[in-house]
């Protein structure tokens, strides 16, 4: 009713707490060219990546949802809302991990802040091996300074990096995967030995990663049980879910079945030439259509350059980190112009 009788394209309510309800009416598609507000309520550990419907910001708090599952088929804006969120983290005090087993086409472009890389899934194996002892030393951290005297009051009791007094907190890591398929995938027995060992180790990251600091961004195309064990006790783990347009509605189920069964029917109607809308949801049950601004891959390859500096150097992550060359003081020009003569 509000919608019509106010020529609003859109009306959506929410409910706040007991008798207050927030109504948010939209004058046009604010999806249909997204543009971020200049000033965002962005915290350690949150990022704005995308605009909602609603004209409200899509944030991704690490904090407040540790891991986060993302599926597209190609060409379905997946890639441009990893960059923004790349872009996003770039400034904050985080270390970056990626794996990329598209011979780091997507990553490796912007390694100069990345604190460790793998290109193929051997690299893979012993990165996220190393990262499970990086978070077991952690863990040895927080219970050698858990202040847990009886003058301690109970608020300031240590259990997590965030508990820490700042000049000992470790800092966090977000590890970013870019197609999960390729390490799930194998053809022969050893490659099944090497799939069942990074499985186990992304597991034990998810279950046990947030209190350590160490987030999972998972992306792919495809996420289902054909992928084989410990596929479904990982995707239990990723608590937000956001899909692109997905081939098929058995990947779509897998993102949101067992928390939003609404938000299905959504994502497997978003259509092709719609690139980058997407639907965001997690386990409350909600869910929201979202869409990323469009970020070239040589402005997520600027930013990541302009905050070069703030890449921190992990002892256990120290043989992945991306060799590469020292950035230009300046602009030199590549041809000399000679004077013109009669």
């Amino acid at each position: 009713r509000l919608r019509h009788s106010f020529g609003m394209y859109g009306v959506t309510s929410r409910e706040l707490r007991s008798g207050v309800v927030e109504i948010r009416m939209t004058g046009y598609d604010v999806l249909k060219r997204v543009q971020m507000p200049t000033k965002t309520d962005t915290r350690p550990m949150r990022v704005p990546v995308a605009l909602r419907e609603d004209g409200s910001v899509y944030y991704r708090d690490y904090r407040a949802v540790p891991h986060g599952l993302t599926l597209g088929a190609t060409e379905s804006g997946k890639s441009v809302y990893q960059r923004n969120l790349v872009a996003g983290l770039a400034p904050h005090h985080v270390a970056l991990v990626g794996i990329d087993c598209k011979q780091g086409v997507e990553l490796f472009p912007l390694a100069r802040r990345f604190s460790a890389l793998a290109d193929n899934p051997d690299t893979a194996l012993e990165l996220l091996e190393a990262l499970v002892s990086h978070m077991q030393d952690v863990y040895q951290l927080i219970r050698a300074e858990q202040r847990i005297s009886v003058a301690v009051p109970d608020a300031e009791i240590a259990a997590d990096i965030w508990d820490l007094p700042e000049d000992l907190r470790p800092v966090p890591v977000v590890v970013l995967v870019d197609e999960v398929a390729e390490l799930a995938l194998f053809a022969s027995k050893e490659e099944e030995k090497r799939r069942d060992r990074i499985i186990t180790a992304l597991v034990r990251l998810a279950q046990l990663g947030r209190a350590a600091g160490v987030y999972l961004e998972i992306c792919g195309q495809r996420f289902g049980s054909e992928l084989g064990k410990g596929i479904t006790m990982l995707r239990a783990q990723l608590t937000g879910r956001t899909a692109h347009r997905v081939n098929d509605e058995t990947s779509a189920n897998m993102a949101f079945g067992d928390i939003a069964p609404d938000a299905v029917l959504a994502a497997i109607q978003i259509p092709a030439e719609t690139r980058g809308i997407a639907i965001a949801g997690d386990s409350t049950g909600g869910w929201h259509r979202i869409r990323a601004p469009h970020t070239t891959l040589r402005q997520a390859v600027n930013v990541c350059n302009k905050h070069a500096d703030r890449t921190p150097e992990l002892p256990a992550l120290a043989p992945f980190r991306p060799a590469v060359a020292p950035l230009p003081s300046a602009r030199v020009p590549l041809s000399k112009t000679a004077p013109a003569t009669a």
